[in-house]
């Protein structure tokens, strides 16, 4: 039961980690997206 609850925790650890990479690079395409936007405004 224990091998079972740290496979777990760490299967959980990977996709949290997996998780803030991705919005973190999301986050980069939003801003790259408005500053385009302000850039064809100006």
């Amino acid at each position: 039961m224990k091998k079972l609850l740290s496979l777990l925790a760490c299967v959980g650890a990977l996709v949290v980690l997996s998780a803030c990479n991705t919005v973190d690079g999301v986050g980069e395409d939003v801003e790259a997206a408005g500053e385009s936007i302000q850039r064809a405004a100006d």
